[in-house]
């Protein structure tokens, strides 16, 4: 029997469900009149040859007419290979003497055929590229299994696969074990978190991960904090050593379109992109730019992610990658073409989290002007404003929660280059998901920026508002004191608005705003009267939802104040507004709050139907911090009512929730 496989690498690490689900569908096959094939793709750099070979070996037994492997990139000249050459080659494995060898390939297709026609093979096939290299390497016998490694998947090859393995990156704890083998260094040992630094870098990519060994086994006495800055600078430059020329291969043979769309994809604002904000970037329209996504994921230039459901259809470059088409980019890019994309999709995210807000938040106090549609650039299938029910408002707000890191990469792009007016749309958005995810550093430092725009553009109605938005972000941060001075800022500019109704939402706002902070510092009796005079001037306006919002402000005060009665009245008016209304964030905390007042009553009863209302509120939009306060309501209500068990299961879910994201 010849077997044709190299030695086992001397590190490799995981891809134990892969191995799983091959051995399983070759266990499975029933040979049929044609072999099984199993395809491994993913992009250059992944460990795929070395996942072939290694499964190969732990088949080899079943195999007794040979085990043989042909590497397509062997036969491949200007980006094509012919089929024909590699055909030769297995003939060759196969005993076929080189004087027989037929010269045409439809003959030579034939012979190839009948040698395999009762066997049983395994054949690696490596670099694929297309699936019509492949075919023509099938042996006819259906008792023979065909490995083929390709940077992209072979779609042509779907009917003959039984197994597709997408391979993704490397986990952290699987990367890390991988480094510890390449290159056993205490210094590893000592500096956990510069380990993880390390892999973060290499982003799951085995190649990188070996670059990675090889320099720290070079570099022994350095500190690991050097030596990751000038691997990072490495990388950055040089790319992955053993990958890169396969990349430069890759983009070269790509489409004009296909290839721009590379060059741009760095500048994307979010580290994952979708098919819509890809189509904003290029500015290629939605068909051409679908045809070059599906060009660079072929050719193993892209990752298609496996993730949570609400993140169904998103990509990424990986780390490496990111910074090869990074310097494809400094080589070939066209002058001004960076410059263009950034400002379509900065535009093109402004347009879609204004949609978002409408529907997450319902019409409220909107200082910016809306951003018109960007040309050529699909908007996201965010339902229609004029619909109704629940199911609008929470898939616009799980757009906000999933696009959160794009939206605060868009407002310091927006910032850094002078659109002051798409930097303050953007933090109004952000607004409303800051709503259900308080305590962020990260909205602070993007509320300072909005606020900083709006000062350098002059406009007080921005500036009142972004002060006032930063203030909360920063008494939310435990900066009371910081938060005073920005909202002195925002009434020192109060003369500046209008008498029109905007500037007088604006000044009821600011008067709301100070009326929280002095409920933080603990001043109740201050609050109210804020709360109170902000309620006069929505009512006189015939401002509804403002009015509303301040009576359940005014109510949450009194009960503070130990005001049960009034707080009662208040707070159940307030609740009936937000019903009306139809606003569902409001509906959910106006019913918290007067559940919490009732239940001080003793009117155990009709707490509880609000209490759990709020928990449901809370779920739908994915916001912990408000679960954890319903839940520990709910747990207040279960004593009361003597249902000890339930109260601590209420407890130990809210527990569970802060463990999960951080929270205190």
């Amino acid at each position: 029997m010849r077997v044709e496989l190299p030695p086992e690498p001397m590190h490799f690490v995981n891809r134990e469900e892969e191995k799983e689900r091959a051995f399983r569908a070759v266990e499975e096959w029933q040979g049929r009149s044609r072999p099984l094939v199993l395809s491994l793709s993913g992009p250059g750099g992944l460990g795929k040859t070395e996942l072939a070979y290694l499964i190969a070996r732990k088949l080899s037994d079943r195999f007794p007419d040979g085990v043989l492997s042909v590497d397509l990139d062997d036969f491949r000249v200007g980006g094509e290979t012919d089929p024909g050459d590699a055909l030769a080659q297995l003939l060759d494995s196969l005993g076929v003497e080189p004087d027989s060898l037929a010269r045409q390939f439809k003959a030579r297709c034939r012979q190839y055929w009948n040698k395999t026609f009762d066997g049983r093979l395994l054949i690696v096939v490596d670099n694929a590229r297309y699936a019509s290299e492949v075919v023509p390497l099938l042996p006819s016998s259906g008792d023979s299994v065909v490995i083929v490694a390709s940077h992209g998947p072979l779609y042509d090859l779907a009917d003959g696969a039984a197994v597709d393995l997408v391979l993704p990156p490397l986990k952290d704890p699987a990367a890390m074990e991988l480094l510890e083998l390449i290159v056993r260094d205490r210094r590893l040992a000592t500096d956990p978190e510069a380990v993880r630094t390390v892999v973060r870098l290499c982003d799951g990519l085995p190649a990188a991960l070996h670059v990675a060994g090889r320099w720290l086994r070079a570099h022994p006495l350095r500190p690991l904090p050097r030596l990751i800055e000038e691997l990072r600078a490495e990388l950055d430059e040089k790319g992955v050593s053993g990958v890169e020329d396969i990349w430069d291969t890759t983009y070269r043979n790509l489409s004009p379109s296909a290839a721009l769309l590379y060059r741009l994809l760095p500048l994307h604002p979010g580290t994952t992109f979708t098919r819509e904000s890809a189509t904003a970037l290029s500015g290629l329209g939605p068909e051409t730019c679908q045809d070059a996504l599906e060009e660079l994921a072929t050719a193993g230039l892209l990752e298609l992610r496996v993730v949570r459901p609400e993140e169904e259809g998103r990509m990424r470059l990986p780390g490496p990658l990111h910074a090869h088409a990074r310097r494809r980019a400094r080589e070939h890019g066209a002058g001004g073409e960076a410059a263009e994309a950034q400002v379509r999709v900065l535009r093109w995210f402004v347009r879609q989290a204004q949609r978002a807000d409408r529907l997450a938040a319902g019409p409220r106090l909107i200082v910016a002007d809306a951003q018109g549609p960007v040309p050529g650039a699909p908007d996201v299938p965010l339902e229609d404003p004029a619909g109704t029910g629940d199911k609008r408002s929470e898939y616009a707000t799980r757009w906000l929660r999933t696009e959160r890191h794009a939206l605060f990469a868009c407002v310091r792009l927006a910032h850094a280059r002078g659109m002051d007016a798409e930097a303050v749309a953007l933090c109004e958005p952000v607004w409303t998901y800051a709503m259900d995810h308080p305590h962020r550093t990260d909205v602070s430092e993007v509320f300072q920026l909005g606020a900083n725009s709006a000062a350098r553009s002059g406009n007080a109605a921005w500036l009142v508002r972004m002060r006032c938005q930063l203030a909360r972000s920063l008494w939310e941060s435990g900066r009371p004191d910081d938060a005073g001075r920005e909202l002195d800022s925002a009434f020192a500019a109060l003369h500046l608005l209008g008498d029109d109704e905007t500037g007088s939402k604006l000044r009821a706002s600011t008067m709301e705003f100070r009326g929280t902070l002095s409920s933080v510092r603990g001043d109740w009796t201050a609050a109210v009267a804020d709360f109170a005079r902000s309620r006069e001037v929505h009512l006189s306006i015939d401002n509804h939802y403002g009015a509303m919002l301040q009576t359940y402000r005014m109510g949450e005060a009194h009960a503070a104040l130990g005001d049960l009665e009034p707080a009662a009245r208040l707070l159940s008016e307030a609740y009936t507004g937000a019903t009306e209304q139809n606003r569902a964030r409001l509906i959910a905390r106006t019913g918290l709050a007067l559940g919490g007042v009732l239940l001080r009553l003793g009117r155990v009863g009709e707490a509880r139907p609000l209490y759990e209302q709020a928990l449901d509120g809370a779920r739908r939009r994915g916001s912990g911090s408000e679960q954890v306060r319903v839940l520990a309501a709910l747990a207040e209500l279960a004593d009361a009512e003597g249902r000890t068990g339930a109260a601590d299961g209420y407890r130990t879910e809210a527990e569970t929730i802060r463990r999960h994201n951080g929270l205190d």
